[in-house]
C-alpha cells in the first residue's frame, strides 16, 4: 500500500522534477527549504494545478497519469485540504463548520466513515462548539479546520504548513492533537512543513525536497540517520529512534527507554511500561570513545558499529553515523558530529566497533 508522486514541471526560473514512492499509512511529511517546491507538490496531488507531466496514485486509485490521459479533478480525488489559513465560514458555529464538511462528503465507499463525535474527541473540539470562529485562538481554528476535512471523508489528507502561523505556545498546543492524527484517521496523510521539529513529532515517512528534487524518502528514522544528507549538517541534525518504557527506577528518578536496539537512560517519564514514544537524539550530544570512561556523570555508554563518516568542510567537522547493533541496517542508528581530530585520533572507519556516550538530559522524549 504506496503513496506514489512522480512529476515534472517547468516554471519560470524553476524546474520541479519530483518523484517518490512511500508507504500509504500515517503521516508522510514533505520536508525542506521554503522555495524547495513541497507545495508545488502537494497542490499537484490535490488536483489544484496541473503539471506537464506526472503520475500520482495511492494504492489502487490513480489520480493522474499523464501518459494515458489521466487527470482527475479535485472533487474526484476526495482530498481534504488544511492550509496555514484555517478558512473558517465566520457566519457559522464550530458545530456549523465541521457539518459543512460532513454535507460535502461523498457516499461511504470501501473505507470506514469518519464520525462527528469521533472527530470532536480526537481533537478536542467538544467545548467550542457553539462559539464562532473570530473567538478561537488560531490552535483552535486550526483543530476546527482539521475536523472539517476530516468530516468531509477524505480519501487523502493535505496538510500545508497548518502550523506556520502559530506562536511557539499555540504549535505546543495543536501538535499533540496532530500526532494522534494519523492513527486515528486511517488515512494517509501528507504534510508540508519547513520545521524540523514538526517533523521529529509527527511524521512517520519523510520526504526531503530541496531546489525542486526529492533527495530521499523512507521512514523517518531512517532519512534522518544519514550522515551524507542536507539534513545532517543542519544544527539542530539529531537522530530519532522508536522505543518503549522498559522500566522506572524510581529513587534514581530515571526512566529506562528501549529504542533502536539499546536501552536508554532518560529523567523519570510520567508513562506506563509498555508505553510507545521517541527519543530525539541531537548529533552535537553523542560523544564517540574508544572505550567506556571511569567516573563520568554520563548514564548511556553504548556500543555500535561505525556505519557511515561523512566530512562537513563548512564547520570543519565531520558526521559520523553509528549503528547501534552490528550495523544491523533495520536496527537503530545515532548521528555524532566530531572534529576530524577525534576521527583520527579514535581511528574510526566504517566497519569499526565504537561507544556512544549521550547524557540523559541532552534525550528529548516525544510523545
Amino acid at each position: 500500500m504506496t503513496i506514489s508522486v512522480r512529476l515534472r514541471h517547468r516554471f519560470p526560473g524553476f524546474s520541479l522534477d519530483a518523484a517518490f514512492a512511500v508507504p500509504s499509512r500515517g503521516i508522510t511529511a514533505l520536508f525542506g527549504p521554503s522555495g524547495a517546491g513541497k507545495s508545488s507538490i502537494l497542490g499537484a496531488a490535490a488536483g489544484l494545478w496541473r503539471p506537464d507531466a506526472c503520475r500520482i496514485t495511492i494504492d489502487e486509485d490513480v489520480f493522474a497519469d499523464t501518459d494515458a490521459g489521466v487527470w482527475l479533478p479535485p472533487e474526484r480525488r476526495r482530498a481534504g485540504i488544511v492550509f496555514q489559513d484555517a478558512r473558517l465560514f465566520p457566519h457559522l458555529s464550530v458545530a456549523g463548520n465541521l457539518r459543512y464538511g460532513l454535507r460535502r462528503a461523498p457516499p461511504n465507499g470501501a473505507l470506514a466513515p469518519i464520525r462527528f463525535d469521533d472527530v470532536v474527541g480526537l481533537l478536542g473540539i467538544g467545548p467550542l462548539l457553539s462559539r464562532r470562529p473570530h473567538t478561537l485562538s488560531g490552535g483552535e481554528r486550526q483543530r476546527v479546520a482539521i475536523g472539517r476535512a476530516l468530516l468531509s471523508q477524505p480519501r487523502l489528507l493535505l496538510m500545508d504548513e497548518p502550523l506556520a502561523g502559530l506562536d511557539t505556545a499555540l504549535k505546543a498546543e495543536i501538535l499533540p492533537y496532530l500526532a494522534a492524527l494519523g492513527a486515528a484517521a486511517g488515512r494517509p496523510v501528507l504534510y508540508v512543513t519547513h520545521a524540523l521539529d514538526e517533523v521529529m513529532r509527527l511524521a512517520d515517512q519523510l520526504v526531503l525536497v530541496e531546489a525542486g528534487r526529492v533527495l530521499a524518502a523512507g521512514a523517518l528514522s531512517a532519512v534522518a540517520e544519514r550522515a551524507d544528507l542536507p539534513l545532517a549538517r543542519r544544527d539542530d541534525a539529531a537522530a530519532l529512534l522508536e522505543g518503549r518504557v522498559a522500566e522506572h527506577d524510581r529513587p534514581r528518578e530515571l526512566t529506562r527507554i528501549a529504542a533502536g536496539g539499546a536501552g536508554f537512560w532518560v529523567p523519570l517519564v510520567d508513562a506506563a511500561e509498555g508505553t510507545a514514544l521517541r527519543l530525539r537524539i541531537p548529533a552535537r550530544e553523542v560523544i564517540l570513545a574508544g572505550r567506556a570512561p571511569e567516573a563520568i556523570s554520563v548514564h548511556n555508554i553504548v556500543a555500535g558499529t561505525v556505519r557511515q563518516i561523512v566530512r562537513d568542510p563548512a564547520r570543519r567537522t565531520v558526521i559520523v553515523t553509528v549503528a547501534l547493533t552490528a550495523g544491523d541496517p533495520g536496527e537503530g542508528a545515532l548521528l555524532a558530529r566530531v572534529t576530524p581530530d577525534a576521527v583520527a585520533r579514535l581511528g574510526l572507519v566504517a566497519g569499526a566497533p565504537v561507544l556512544a556516550l549521550v547524557k540523559s538530559t541532552a534525550i528529548e522524549v516525544l510523545r
